[in-house]
């Protein structure tokens, strides 16, 4: 065993310099979700240089890497995004985006850098791989209805029997890494509501019926629904995010428009929450008078972490980097839609840790300065060499 590790600590640190500029490169040349046309061409035409994969193009921009060891075992399948998100990047490094409105803001462009970097690294140990090993780089992880449900329609996950995937996590300090027991990312779901009054001059409100009046206690009494009609033990989250009526200081508008979201991890709540928003809004628009359009889209299922494939991961993290660099995280609200792998195979995801306060390493994903410690792909790039072997014994 230690022989391995230390082979496969070399491997990976041998590889970590290529790894760094994939990632430069992809993170100067970022394309939004389904439009990751250079993006998959790139990913492609990387991993046909290392000969011995079997690779295709399930869809238009995507990538699937098929690794088949020299004796007969499991499949384990790792996964990777691609795409970048709409967002004008205000850092000034050499290689900050070349496309202008549209930044890696979420790290993806590191996954992808990493997941290259393993694929080198097993292709280079064919011979002493049982099984298979199935690279999946996805695009469209940040739109839905996302590239993991139509990368399983075209069949990756045919044949797998367990699948892996990581998140690099600025909040998460370099060195560490975060292991998740369960449900581990919430289903994002979204909603929009229309709230119609009666327009007219804000000096005679009492010709109207203000829109703006009942939306925002439209607002209000959506939180009821969180603290009052549901279990103080669900996990559930309900924001709206977007109030959009009016044009100017004398008029009261004739509408309201407003959209949000609603994370939840328990099916049944779940599919409960558009009738319990729906009573809400129709309760309260028609005691004023008002009139409402509601809309509902479920969105991801949650990520929920198999216990025996994460504690693989647990012990390959105490193994590889020692007990001080695994933390055991809580789960959180976000979205994530490594779930559609995970409903053909078991499956855990796990976070790398990014950030870094000392290189000023701080923003937050989605943030237009956002960027990671370099370093950490390092650490990814073991953990899933590693891992892999311990799946594939």
């Amino acid at each position: 065993m230690e022989t391995a590790l230390v082979n496969l600590n070399e491997l990976a640190e041998q590889v970590t310099g290529q790894v760094v500029e994939w990632r430069r490169y992809l993170h100067s040349h970022p394309e939004l979700s389904f439009q990751e046309e250079n993006t998959a061409q790139f990913v492609y035409d990387t991993l046909a240089g290392f000969g011995g994969l079997e690779l295709s193009r399930p869809t238009k921009t995507s990538v699937m890497a098929r690794l088949i060891g020299s004796q007969p075992g499991k499949v384990l399948a790792i996964r990777a995004d691609m795409d970048a998100l709409p967002i004008t990047e205000e850092n000034d490094f050499e290689f900050k985006s070349k496309n202008p409105g549209v930044m890696h803001a979420c790290g993806h462009d590191g996954h992808t850098a990493m997941l290259l970097g393993t694929a080198k690294v097993l292709v280079g140990l064919k011979d002493r791989i049982k099984g298979e090993v199935r690279f999946l780089f996805q695009h469209a992880e940040e739109l839905f209805p996302g590239g993991a449900e139509e990368m399983v329609s075209a069949g990756v996950m045919d044949g797998v029997d367990l699948v892996i995937g990581t998140h690099l996590w600025s909040t998460l300090p370099y060195g560490k890494v975060g292991v998740v027991y369960g449900p581990m990312m919430a289903a994002p779901d979204t909603f929009w509501i229309t709230v119609t009054g009666k327009g007219g001059h804000a000096a005679l409100p009492h010709q109207t019926i203000d829109s703006i009046a009942v939306a925002s206690q439209v607002v209000t009494n959506l939180q009821h629904i969180v603290s009052r009609n549901t279990d103080p033990l669900d996990n559930l989250v309900l924001s709206v995010t977007k109030f959009v009526g009016g044009t100017t200081h004398n008029v009261i508008p004739g509408s309201v428009e407003m959209c949000g979201t609603v994370r939840s991890f328990d099916p049944q709540l779940r599919e409960s929450m558009p009738a319990l928003m729906e009573r809400v809004i129709k309760g309260i628009t028609e005691a004023h008078g008002a009139s409402y359009e509601f809309k509902y889209e479920f969105g991801y299922r949650p990520v929920i972490n198999d216990a025996e494939v994460t504690k693989v991961i647990e012990e390959t993290v105490l193994e590889v980097f020692g007990e001080e660099a695994l933390d055991l995280m809580k789960p959180n609200m976000g979205g994530e839609d490594f779930s559609a792998f995970q409903q053909k195979a078991p499956g855990a995801f796990f976070y790398v840790g990014a950030g870094n306060e000392d290189k000023g390493i701080v923003y937050p994903h989605h943030h237009a300065r956002f960027t990671i410690d370099e370093d950490a792909l390092e650490v990814g790039v073991k953990t899933f060499l590693h891992a892999s072997f311990k799946f594939l014994g």
